[in-house]
């Protein structure tokens, strides 16, 4: 950011600068695009699939180790794009909140419900001095008995919304662009066509081929857990 007419406004979260702007926030969504993974999301008619990058910074590492997708509940699914400190966090208060639910009303959280709760977590962190806003973009996935296949992302600004396809991270823009050009009509993914556009969405963006080591995905659909 250029110092001027925005000098001091991005200190605190709570300030809103003259324009109207909060610094904090859209860093938030810059630390997301600094992690230098791109991922990508696609409903099809009875499925959804989440894939990503999965990079191994150091060769020590044990590659196991390192995952970007978690499991909320049985049927419900997380994938986190961007800082994975904050996003251990996220999902270690998801499945809290999921638990807590099926305690108190006797079935699993639906995933928009789960995604609404996330968002309105990340509302909250821009509105106190005490807190700062996660550096994640989550793509919440799972399977609905009503509601079918549902895919929903939240930001750190505190938005969520449902998806037909959608992308996070490095190269976003690149990945809807191509998406947008495969849903054009509102196709009926099977679950093989679901998980092919995902893959061939994220190969195209990255303009590289990759080998099954370097990606991670994970599907949902009925009856059988993500």
């Amino acid at each position: 950011m250029s110092r001027g007419s925005g000098a001091g406004y991005d200190r605190h979260i709570t300030i809103f600068s003259p324009e109207g702007r909060l610094y904090q926030v859209e860093y938030a969504f810059k630390a997301v695009k600094s992690a230098g993974v791109t991922s990508i999301g696609v409903r099809g008619k009875d499925s959804v699939c989440v894939v990503t990058q999965k990079k191994v910074p150091d060769k020590l590492l044990d590659d196991t180790s390192i995952t970007h997708l978690f499991s909320i509940t049985k049927y419900t699914g997380l994938l986190a794009t961007g800082l994975t400190a904050d996003a251990r966090s996220l999902v270690s208060q998801a499945r809290n909140e999921a638990a807590e639910f099926r305690k108190k009303w006797g079935y699993e959280m639906p995933v928009d419900v789960l995604a609404k709760w996330i968002a309105d977590k990340a509302q909250i962190y821009t509105q106190h001095a005490y807190m700062r806003p996660l550096g994640v973009v989550a793509m919440v996935l799972g399977y609905d008995e009503e509601k079918n296949a549902q895919l929903f992302k939240c930001d750190p600004a505190g938005h969520f919304f449902g998806h037909k396809a959608t992308s996070a991270g490095l190269k976003e823009q690149e990945a809807i662009n191509f998406l947008e050009k495969k849903m054009k009509d509102s196709p009926q993914f099977s679950y093989d066509e679901t998980v092919q556009i995902a893959i061939s969405a994220l190969q195209s963006v990255l303009q590289e081929d990759f080998k099954a080591t370097e990606i991670e995905g994970r599907c949902c659909e009925e009856r059988r857990p993500c």
